[in-house]
């Protein structure tokens, strides 16, 4: 068999590893995204009376889309995780019916790339094209491929070389530990199998087997998610009157020293 120590160093712009709160690159994806959003934004008010919707990646996983939402100033963001119906896009139009009557005349809604089978971002816009006749218009953007690119993120950069150094250390401990004295190594303990990622402001070592009840397989993203209790704060700072079933939650954070 191979029994020798493995160490899952979590890398993607999606966020979505059990194990750990951040994942490396997505740091930078989430710049990317903001710094388009921002010009996009100004496109918007130059326009007078416009909407954008943009379309995050992510997979399955919300974390760009609800993040970025919320660095930018977004009116809402629809993700997977918080399943919306279209009484849901009716409330955001009339939201940002009322919106523009204010002196802020656009409106910025992201939609990560699976959030809804049906409710896809050409739907949305449409919708809000039809709906918002004289009032406002409509248009997509599907960020796709240049949320990959972009310089790394000073977090990125640190982040990744704090993971490197600790899982070649960690490893190195595991094989000095599980050599024989003819030199064969044989690692196959819960804890040669791990994911290392950052919790709580601490990098964690975590047993594949320990994660494996707390992963949704089928959609590849972890079943509890914390930036998902940062949502409701999406439809305060939208001075949105209606508010989904879901937006009020015990956050159950806890206090780091």
């Amino acid at each position: 068999q191979f029994q020798i120590p493995l160490i899952c160093i979590p890398a993607t712009i999606s966020n979505n590893v059990p194990g750990t709160e951040f994942s490396i690159g997505a740091d930078t994806a989430l710049n990317e995204i903001v710094h388009i959003c921002d010009k996009i934004k100004q496109s918007a008010q130059g326009s007078k009376r416009r909407i954008f919707v943009i379309e995050t990646m992510g997979g399955y996983c919300g974390y760009l889309a609800t993040m970025a939402a919320l660095a930018s100033g977004a009116d809402q963001a629809y993700i997977y995780e918080e399943p919306f119906t279209i009484k849901d896009l009716i409330d955001d139009v009339d939201h940002l019916r009322k919106k523009m009557e204010g002196h802020l005349k656009r409106g910025l809604l992201l939609r990560n790339e699976l959030a809804n089978e049906h409710y896809t971002t050409e739907f949305i816009t449409k919708l809000l094209q039809e709906e918002g006749k004289g009032v406002f218009s409509a248009r997509s953007n599907v960020l796709g491929h240049m949320q990959q690119g972009g310089l790394p993120s000073p977090f990125d950069r640190a982040f990744g070389t704090k993971l490197g150094c600790k899982a070649v250390t960690y490893a190195v401990s595991l094989i000095e530990k599980a050599a024989t004295e003819d030199g064969k190594v044989t690692c196959n303990t819960a804890e040669s199998a791990v994911v290392l990622g950052l919790i709580k402001r601490q990098n964690e070592f975590t047993p594949v087997e320990i994660l494996k009840a707390n992963t949704d397989t089928e959609h590849r993203m972890p079943l509890e998610q914390w930036w998902l209790k940062l949502r409701p704060l999406l439809r305060i700072l939208a001075k949105h009157e209606s508010v989904y079933i879901g937006d009020f939650v015990e956050t159950g954070l806890e206090d780091v020293d």
